[in-house]
């Protein structure tokens, strides 16, 4: 969802099908990012009766940079 103007689900789901390069069940797509709401990490909101949006919270977004900042050290560990 960073990077994205509140997606809908089926946008999340096309930008996961192109990263992982492989079908994304709805199946389980809604059930995990129904997770990712209850967690706090994510909105959801309503597009209209039958579309959901989504968004990053600012838990959400945090956790994305701690996750990047511990990255971060092992890469720049490989650098020394």
């Amino acid at each position: 969802m960073a990077g994205l103007d509140e997606p809908h689900g089926l946008a999340i789901k096309e930008e996961l099908e192109d990263y992982y390069e492989t079908e994304i069940h709805h199946g389980r797509l809604y059930p995990n990012l129904d997770t990712l709401v209850e967690k706090g990490l994510v909105d959801k909101g309503e597009k209209d009766r039958r579309t959901n949006s989504y968004r990053l919270t600012a838990r959400g977004r945090r956790e994305i940079e701690a996750r990047n900042e511990w990255e971060q050290q092992y890469l720049d560990a490989m650098d020394e």
